[in-house]
This record gives C-alpha cells, structure tokens and sequence, in this order.
C-alpha cells in the first residue's frame, strides 16, 4: 500500500511538472534560425571583425487568451545577456494582455544601414504575427540605445518601402539613445583628439557611420540626414513627419555632472539634446501625443550611467499604464 502511495505521488509530481514545462514553454517562444559562420567588419584592423549572430525572434505571450496589443524590440539575439531590456516588460505586459516580441538579425550590432536588415527583421515579424495569430492592432515599438535605433529606421525604412505587411504602429518609447548622427559624429571625433575615455565605441561607430554612409557629415551630409531620425543640422527636418501620428514617450537622463566630471563631456555631447530637440519639432508638427520624462540623479541609484542603466531605471507599471492610456484616448 505505501509503494502505490509513493509511485501516486510521484506520478502526480512528473504529471504537474510536466503540466508546468507545457505551459511555461507556450508563453515564451524561441524562433532562431542556424547560426550561420560570417562575420562583418567593425574596423580598420586585422582582427576588427564581428561573428554572425542569430536571426529569429523570441515571443512572449500573456497567460490571457485574448492579446491586447504587442510590445517589440529590436534586439540582438546573441550580443550581451539576450533581450535583457524586454524581459524587464515580461511581468508587466502580461498583466495587461501584451505580447512582448524580440526580433533580431543576423547582423551583430546592427544599425540597419541596410534595407536588407530591415526586411529580414520585417520578414520575422511577419512570420511571428502570423503563427501565432497575433492581432495586428495596438503595436508599439521600445527601446534604448541601437534597440531603439532600429525601431526609428524601421519605421521610416517600412513606410517608405510600403511593405504589403504594414503594423498598426500606436507609438514608440524611446530611452536615451542617439537620434542625430552628425552630433554623434562629432561628439566621438571630439573624444578621439583628446582621448580621456575609452576609445573603442567612438572609433567603431565613426568607422559604421563613415564606410556605410560613404563619408563624414563634411563629405556626405545628406546621408547623414537621412540617416537619423531627427538632426539639428537638417533644414528641411526631412524625418519629422514620419512619426507624427504616433505616441511617443521619450526618457532622457541628462547626468550633466556626471558626463562632465567622469566622461569630460559637454551639453552638446548628450543624448538628451537629440530626443528633447526631436519633440520639440514634433510638436512644431502638430503631434501632440508626446511626452518627456526626464531622470534626475535623485530618480536613478546606479552609480553606472549610460543608456541601459536609464532603461533599467524606468517604472516599468507606470509605463504600461500609459500604454494602455493611448490606446483608450
């Protein structure tokens, strides 16, 4: 008798555990594609080449039936701990009926210079939405850093293409990344001659901007218009109205002391100047669905400033909250 209590129990326990591995496999998904043996060159040097990541997406999908919308990142599936900045959503999105979408190339810091990139990260969105019969409605795109980057590009680059998939994009949640490439241009050249901080993300992204545009902002200006979203130095503010009629939420951490006494930095030398300049033209545009949220030193503990640390000081309920507030309004 005791021998079937214990063979009961534990046919239970692997019944329940198996229970829980089905579900918890069917609320996060992985799609990757084999890793393919390439790389690209980041730089000037023998060794200055980057391996070939993985293309696909990972998805994940709220415990509710019916999904409200869907959050998406682009980020890299094999650079740094993978969809490190969605996964702080998981919880969240969940609790308000939101599917959390990553999608990435197979390009490793990849600035979608190319309209290959944003189709292969189109074509994964097409392939998710389709599986898994998400609704193509309330879409929003997040992001720091190049992960908010890709989701300006895709944005502009999907319109003008006018992919026959087209997202029902609601608005964007951009955190304290480059919009103005010119600016950053200079800002890493700056850095260069008088060789204060670390000089490997300056030299690597002057050498992306420079063999991918053709030239510097001296030489080849237009491209570098093109190029960002928003540029204090265009005239015509040719990107503007491609965000117009979408929600955006901008997060900036201006750190100004910091920047100043730890990084030798100038106001001119912070992304806060992009994406407060890139609202104000906004607004100039009639878009009146923006907002600004601004972190003092006082709102974020880390004693590390840089762009993942703003992201990872956001009220992620908060966000969420007005989330669901632009879908109402």
């Amino acid at each position: 008798m005791n021998n079937r209590k214990i063979a009961l129990h534990l046919f239970l326990f692997l019944g329940f555990s198996l229970l829980f591995q089905i579900t918890h496999a069917q609320e996060t998904i992985e799609e990757y594609s084999p890793l393919q043996k390439d790389s690209i060159q980041i730089g000037n040097g023998e060794k200055d080449f980057f391996p070939f990541i993985q293309r696909g997406y990972t998805l994940h999908l709220p415990k509710s039936k019916e999904i409200n919308g869907t959050l998406i990142f682009f980020e890299d599936s094999g650079i740094d701990k993978k969809n490190i900045s969605a996964k702080q959503l998981y919880k969240q999105a969940n609790k308000k009926g939101f599917a959390v979408l990553s999608v990435s190339t197979e390009i490793p810091f990849d600035f979608y210079f190319s309209e290959n990139s944003i189709r292969s990260a189109h074509e994964e969105i097409q392939k998710a939405f389709a599986k898994h019969k998400l609704p193509n409605k309330n879409i929003f795109f997040l992001g720091a850093s190049l992960t908010g980057h890709r989701a300006m590009r895709y944005i502009k680059v999907s319109s003008d293409k006018n992919y026959k998939f087209q997202l029902n994009t609601k608005g964007i949640v951009i955190c304290n990344f480059t919009l103005d490439w010119t600016r950053k241009w200079h800002q890493h050249e700056r850095e260069i001659r008088i060789q204060k901080n670390n000089l490997w993300e300056p030299k690597f992204i002057n050498y992306m901007l420079e063999t991918h545009l053709g030239g510097t902002p001296e030489t080849q200006p237009e491209k570098y218009h093109e190029f960002s979203a928003y540029s204090f130095f265009d005239k015509e503010n040719r990107n503007i109205s491609v965000y117009k009629n979408l929600a955006i939420r901008a997060y900036v951490e201006p750190a100004i002391k910091y920047k100043l006494t730890k990084q030798y930095r100038t106001l001119y030398e912070n992304n806060t100047t992009d994406l407060v300049g890139f609202l104000a033209e906004q607004r100039l545009a009639g878009n009146e669905k923006t907002e600004l949220i601004v972190f003092q030193p006082e709102d974020n503990p880390s004693k590390k400033k840089n762009v993942q640390s703003t992201w990872n000081a956001i009220d992620k309920k908060e966000l969420m909250d007005w989330i669901l507030k632009q879908i109402c309004d």
